[in-house]
């Protein structure tokens, strides 16, 4: 009997567990909001907030304002000093640093020991119960797991707390049973240097018996890139011929599944999208026919949706009113994500923004997020928009796209506007301006404020399409400190501050 058949009977019971997202998803979430309230009523925030008076949602959404960092990081700071019972009860030991935006500023989002366990720990197991379900045939535990990670350093002077990378932490305080069977070891796993780390993540892999890769796209490819350099061979099978699935997330896989695809040409690879985030683990790819998720409900993750109206240009909240648990959700219908977790998170919205495709069960796609969208004249063009201009425009050119940022180009002295995209292949169209022309026109099949403001040219110019050089965009993180990890690039930004360093180190 092989070890992935011995595996798979540990996940048994919660692969029937998973079944009440099905049957009762709203008294899922029920329970881990009164789980919520009860465990932090004595905490500071607890008591300022009236916890132990609050007994239902509409108690709730009352006694607690709507929180983005800024409100709550005076309290994160007490907490990264060593205070204690503050936003959850104890200490927190751990602060992911959050990668979110490439931003200067950083923000340092508590992970506390039952968020480790209840939110980040249980999604990952729920990925393997949900993938051995749908793959009854997987070897997927016969061999070894390549998983990256970021790094970590000291939190202040606090014995025993860190902050760093959300990846970072938990292989810090992973299992030891999941070490036996994950690559590379914890040391190199952990080191800062990306470019150091990608060479010996490369080397120690190279002759393993790899089954599963877990990680953010385009990191991940930075390190198989290297591995058939080391190897001379061509395709990644004739390296690892057991490999039989990548488990990613972090960013939109689209840009990439072609390049995936090129370099594992085996049939019957599978490739399963995760909603993990610095915030929490919340959503999973639980039918491979289905791109969307679902939404996992009985974490210590209660959730709650603000409608984009409600949002205005720089993120915020402008109605409070308008925020809806999740029974109130509709389909096919922007929201930003509101969350309150055992990590001492209270209706903290994450930036991210989702659109739910069913809610017979809760499945949902990404967005983008709240802040990354270019709505200069109106227009209203978010991630989803781009994503799906961008794989029209390459599915009819044969071009692929290694990365890309938008931003407006605000309008000179004969009131003429228009777009501006940065992007970087990995194989170049024939014709540039032809591959941006398609790239505007769908734009406008998938987004009518678009294509009211393209209307004749009016208000909205063509797009302008800027090639960058090879390795752009990594030098321009590795400026900020920010390659590799779990670090992204901004895809749409409403003012020109990244695109202007772009084009500068162009």
């Amino acid at each position: 009997m092989g070890i992935t058949t011995i595996a798979k009977l540990a996940f048994r019971e919660r692969q029937k567990e998973l079944e009440g997202h099905f049957t009762r998803p709203l008294a899922l979430q029920e329970d881990v909001l009164q789980h919520l309230i009860k465990t932090a009523k004595d905490t500071r925030y607890g008591r300022e907030h009236i916890f132990s008076a609050t007994k239902n949602y509409e108690d709730y959404r009352l006694n607690v304002p709507v929180n983005t960092y800024e409100e709550l990081k005076d309290y994160i700071d007490i907490m990264r000093h060593g205070g204690r019972d503050i936003l959850w009860p104890g200490t927190v030991k751990w602060y992911a640093k959050s990668s979110g935006t490439t931003n200067d500023k950083s923000k340092f989002i508590p992970v506390s020991r039952k968020g480790l366990d209840r939110i980040h720990y249980a999604g990952g197991t729920d990925v393997v119960a949900m993938y051995l379900q749908n793959n009854p045939k997987s070897r997927l535990f016969d061999g070894k797991a390549l998983i990256l990670g970021g790094s970590h350093i000291p939190n202040y002077n606090v014995e025993g707390s860190l902050v760093g990378d959300l990846s970072a932490i938990l292989i810090e305080n992973i299992s030891p049973m999941v070490n036996l069977v994950r690559v590379p070891d914890k040391k190199t796993a952990l080191i800062s240097d990306f470019e150091v780390k990608r060479d010996l993540i490369a080397k120690q892999c190279l002759k393993k018996n790899v089954t599963n890769i877990s990680g953010v796209p385009s990191w991940m490819m930075s390190v198989l890139v290297r591995v058939m350099e080391l190897s001379g061979k061509q395709h990644l099978e004739e390296v690892w011929p057991n490999l039989e699935v990548f488990f990613h997330g972090g960013i939109s896989f689209t840009p990439y599944r072609k390049q995936y695809e090129q370099l594992i040409t085996k049939p019957g690879m599978n490739y399963m999208e995760t909603y993990n985030a610095s915030e929490g683990f919340f959503g999973i790819q639980n039918d491979p026919a289905d791109p969307s998720m679902l939404l996992m409900l009985d974490y210590d993750v209660y959730y709650e949706f603000a409608p984009m109206d409600a949002i205005d240009d720089e993120g915020q909240l402008t109605d409070s009113s308008k925020v809806v648990p999740l029974e109130g959700v509709e389909t096919e219908k922007n929201y930003a994500m509101i969350i309150s977790t055992s990590c001492g998170l209270w209706r903290y919205m994450i930036g991210d923004t989702v659109k739910f495709t069913s809610v017979k069960p809760y499945k949902f796609i990404i967005t983008g997020r709240t802040k990354s969208f270019i709505n200069a004249f109106g227009e209203e063009l978010i991630v989803d928009n781009a994503e799906k201009g961008l794989l029209y425009a390459c599915q009819k050119t044969g071009a692929e796209v290694s990365e890309y940022t938008a931003a407006p180009v605000f309008m000179d002295e004969e009131a003429h506007c228009r777009h501006q995209w940065i992007i970087e292949f990995n194989k170049e169209p024939k014709d540039i301006n032809e591959f941006a022309r398609l790239l505007d026109e769908r734009l406008q099949q998938v987004n009518s404020d678009y294509e009211a403001k393209r209307f004749k040219n009016i208000t909205l110019q063509p797009l302008e399409l800027v090639k960058a050089r090879p390795e752009l965009f990594n030098d321009w993180l590795r400026s900020k400190g920010k390659l590799g990890g779990q670090h992204k690039v901004p895809r749409l930004s409403n003012n020109r501050k990244h695109i202007e360093e772009l084009l500068a180190m162009n």
